[in-house]
């Protein structure tokens, strides 16, 4: 598969010929979107402290650019702070994405409760759709484990919903487990890093193979790592060229802890599982084509 990465900023390179100029044969059909929350963290490369007016329209920007690249039917997966769902959706319908659903990703911890409001456990993901119909959608099955309260397991799975609470997070300590990157010194390397599960949900539900996801946000890559092992094109985009250094490590020497292997039995009830989920290399990184990092 081809992987190409870009180092700089998602608001100047993100164009309708992007995927054309970096030689894919094809539209965006895939992004998934997760841009930093501009809570005041400290980064090198942005200000998470914008007037929160100047945010949601770079926000709106970022989404109206997707949009023109994105094939008709193509999916758009924008996660945010549970306190703004207002804003993304708002931000979805100036650009012209149809909504499909406000997914509920809960997380296994919770923050403490403020004076006068409940902790927070949860972040939203909107997934929208260029017109009103997905041009991909898999209707995934999973063999979810027994819940309190029901008698006996279902014998073919259920049907993944809106609400994602069988995906740990890794921001919370010992939760974070072998996944999480890390420094020398054992310190995580990037904090807000996403879980293989979650993007493996993502990609499997709303893409075939061949087809090309795009991550203007891409962090530490885990689009990539997951598009790479699922058969799909991908395009990240990343303003920190430390973390772009991660990218590229984390794809040429593949890390058992990113595999996306052991969900397969998870997943094994969906309909076309084989087609939709390539069997995969046994060292998936290092059979494709990746040019190098573009700056």
């Amino acid at each position: 598969m081809l992987a190409k990465l870009l180092v700089g900023d998602c608001t100047e390179l993100l164009c309708p010929e992007l995927p054309v100029e970096l030689g894919f044969p094809g539209p965006i059909s895939l992004t998934f979107l997760d841009p930093p929350f501009n809570q005041g963290k400290e980064y090198e490369y942005f200000d998470d402290a914008m007037p929160e007016e100047h945010y949601w329209e770079w926000m709106a920007q970022i989404c109206a650019k997707v949009h023109a690249l994105t094939a008709n039917g193509g999916a758009l997966y924008f996660m945010q702070r549970e306190k703004n769902a207002e804003h993304v959706l708002r931000c979805l319908r100036q650009t012209r994405w149809s909504l499909q659903n406000v997914i509920v990703w809960m997380k296994r911890t919770s923050a403490v409760p403020g004076a006068c409001r409940y902790g927070k456990q949860y972040q939203i993901i909107a997934f929208g759709t260029k017109g009103p119909r997905a041009r991909v959608f898999h209707r995934l099955r999973v063999d979810l484990p027994l819940r309190p309260g029901y008698r006996q397991a279902r014998h073919n799975g259920v049907f993944v919903t809106d609400c994602w609470d069988d995906i740990r997070e890794l921001t919370s300590g010992y939760l974070a487990g072998e996944e999480a990157l890390r420094v020398r010194e054992g310190m995580r390397f990037h904090k807000q890093q996403t879980p293989v599960a979650l993007l493996l949900r993502i990609i499997l539900s709303s893409s075939d193979p061949g087809d090309v996801v795009l991550d203007p946000f891409a962090g530490t890559g885990t689009t990539l790592v997951v598009a790479e092992q699922l058969g799909r094109s991908s395009i990240g985009i990343e303003i920190d060229p430390r973390n772009a250094e991660m990218i590229s490590s984390r794809l040429e020497a593949p890390r058992e802890a990113d595999s996306v292997l052991p969900y397969r039995h998870y997943y094994r009830f969906s309909s076309d599982l084989e087609r939709v989920w390539p069997a995969p290399s046994a060292q998936w990184g290092r059979s494709r084509e990746q040019l190098p990092l573009i700056r």
